[in-house]
């Protein structure tokens, strides 16, 4: 996660959608891998093949984990969008701590992994409801 103030200097905020390299997240690309990853019903691949494609969606989850706990911290403790992503964070941790397998299983397991958490970051953006 990023360290310090979510400000730049004079105070003006820092965009979002950055993670700690300062990148901004690519959705389309890494949505069309996900897309094609699943799709896929017999892959047949080499290993080889698979052990580099699992790298992808696994480095994106990890990037886009940073973005959503970062905005997990923003809305109010009774906005509930906090509490959930909490919860996809810590499943997020738990299947990124298991090492990256050489299979069409694992792809297929990180690139549900990427769209989960691409739905989070995408309910932590949306205004919050007008209060009445």
């Amino acid at each position: 996660m990023r360290r310090g103030s979510d400000e730049q200097p004079h105070g003006a905020p820092r965009p979002h959608g950055l993670v700690e390299a300062q990148l901004p997240l690519d959705h389309a690309p890494y949505e069309a891998l996900v897309t094609a990853a699943l799709a896929r019903t017999n892959p047949t691949l080499s290993v080889r093949d698979y052990e580099r494609i699992a790298l992808q969606p696994t480095g994106h989850a990890r990037a886009l984990a940073a973005d959503v706990a970062r905005h997990a911290a923003a809305p109010p403790k009774n906005d509930g969008r906090g509490a959930l992503a909490d919860v996809t964070l810590r499943e997020t941790n738990r299947r990124l701590s298991i090492p990256a397998a050489d299979t069409a299983r694992c792809v297929q397991n990180r690139a549900r992994l990427v769209h989960a958490l691409y739905a989070r970051l995408d309910r932590l953006t949306e205004p919050l409801p007008a209060a009445t």
